[in-house]
């Protein structure tokens, strides 16, 4: 299928010009309401229409009771909340409007057990005769920030972005959709896939690689029921952009708890974990792990190469990043070249460390911070950066402006200083990446346990990730430079 055929069959589902909100509720507790509640609370684009068997008036908007009452072609896409038994009657009605797709939150299929996986078979055959593109059923929701549709039954709503998400749990999807909301990093798309009775992940990224909003595929799966599907869709995103895969039931008791999830069996992991490699998709094994490497991806030019050069502000944190880079097999903890030290011997006190990592060891003036990272992300032979300990100035003037001293004895000056000076590092730090399209990783755990610390909110400001440690930036660093050899090797 070609890329604009791909985005004209998702489109009714990603982009719809209606929606429809199928059995929704009075209730702030049920699921119809929340649903209601949250495409129109953010505000989405199209026309809503809401469908309660008793009309009446919800959320200020005044309800159908039946499907008939909504104009033709008013609607691509029905949020279905109704129970499994109403929905064949419900999306015949549907596509007589010229409803085109349907995400179907229902539970009561194929995780249900003989009766439910008859049903879910039943489901598809439907939609197949109706033309109605099926999403779920027993799922969380759909997101498209582009659209600023918030089609789901739970929070959040992301910021936009390039990341996209789709997961067969719904909760992986609410828990990157949070990582989003605190990073900074957005989201354009995301769906809980739910049983996947007609569309898998696969699918979904396969979406993803040729959707203009979207710069990465993030993605959970628990089963591959069809091997040689699965490695023909994946391997045609990656080959177009990044995916990040995590995997659950990698162990028997996980299997057995993905079986009872899904309704579907796990599949080996040894197995698994070598297909991601040959597919080029990148396999994380936790979900910081999953959403750091996909930040990455979005927001980050991929290295040309292994060679990492660590400037840091201070000792301990570059000697803990060294033995990270040297166990890492992708990357290359370069020496540091003769011109370069040359070059930072001439902006440095004599005490600085004299090597990769670079330890400023508190020799830093007003600019020197700035001139480094320039100078650092410039040389041709770097082809990446990790510039540990952004925030340090901002974390004392916070001390400063929260403390019975302040304002008075001249602080007012010197806290402005630190929070400006940091701000400086981190569009530093950007700029220079994106000037030289090289990646600079940002890491501090301040983006944990001071996210308005001056610095921090600067690099979210910028749309970059601030890491919450050394050590997540390495990993993330290995995912890229794993992935841009890949394509290296295929020539892509």
């Amino acid at each position: 299928m070609s890329k604009d055929a791909i985005i004209e069959r998702f489109r009714p589902l990603f982009d719809p010009r209606g929606i429809l909100v199928a059995g929704v509720s009075s209730h702030p507790g049920k699921f119809g309401f929340v649903a209601a509640h949250n495409v129109l609370r953010f505000e989405f684009t199209g026309d809503v229409w809401l469908l309660n068997r008793d009309g009446g008036e919800i959320l200020g908007v005044e309800c159908v009771s039946d499907v008939s009452q909504v104009p033709e072609g008013a609607v691509d896409l029905v949020f279905v909340c109704t129970p499994a038994a109403a929905n064949p009657d419900l999306l015949r009605a549907c596509a007589s409007k010229g409803i085109r797709a349907a995400f179907i939150a229902s539970a009561g299929y194929g995780e249900a057990g003989e009766e439910g996986m008859a049903a879910q078979a039943e489901l598809v055959s439907l939609c197949d005769e109706l033309g109605i593109l099926l999403a779920g059923p027993n799922g969380q929701g759909v997101i498209s920030t582009p659209s600023s549709m918030c089609a789901q039954i739970v929070a959040p709503f992301p910021p936009p972005g390039r990341i996209a998400v789709a997961s067969q749990s719904g909760n992986f999807v609410s828990s990157w959709l949070n990582y989003a909301e605190h990073y900074g990093v957005g989201v354009s798309r995301a769906v809980s896939a739910g049983n996947s009775a007609a569309l898998s992940v696969p699918d979904y990224l396969e979406y993803f690689a040729a959707d203009p909003e979207t710069g990465v595929g993030l993605a959970y799966v628990e089963n591959v029921p069809d091997g040689a599907a699965f490695a023909t869709q994946v391997r045609s995103a990656a080959e177009r952009k990044p995916v990040v895969m995590m995997k659950g039931g990698s162990t028997a008791g996980g299997a057995r708890a993905a079986a009872s999830h899904t309704g579907a069996l796990a599949t080996d992991d040894g197995v698994f974990d070598g297909v991601c490699r040959q597919l080029g998709v990148s396999r994380a094994h936790s979900i910081e792990e999953a959403f750091e490497a996909a930040a990455a991806f979005a927001t980050l030019p991929l290295p040309k190469g292994p060679n990492v050069f660590v400037l840091s502000t201070a000792g301990g944190w570059g000697v803990i990043t060294a033995d990270a880079i040297t166990a890492a097999p992708e990357l290359e903890l370069m020496s540091l070249p003769d011109d370069l030290r040359a070059a930072m011997d001439e902006r440095l006190p004599p005490r600085w460390s004299r090597n990769n990592p670079a330890d400023l060891a508190g020799g830093e003036t007003r600019d020197t911070v700035p001139d480094l990272v320039d100078l650092v992300v410039s040389h041709p032979e770097v082809d990446s950066v990790l510039f540990i300990g952004l925030g340090i100035q901002a974390n004392q003037g916070r001390a400063e402006r929260s403390g019975r001293f302040y304002p008075g004895h001249g602080l007012e000056r010197i806290v402005s200083y630190h929070e400006r000076q940091d701000r400086r590092y981190a569009e530093a730090a950007v700029e220079a990446c994106e000037r030289y399209s090289k990646p600079v990783l940002i890491s501090t755990e301040l983006a944990i346990t001071q996210p308005d610390n001056a610095g921090v909110a600067r690099v979210r400001e910028l749309g970059h990730m601030c890491f919450p440690s050394t050590i997540a930036a390495v990993r993330a660093l290995r995912h890229m430079t794993r992935y841009a050899g890949w394509r290296e090797r295929r020539d892509l």
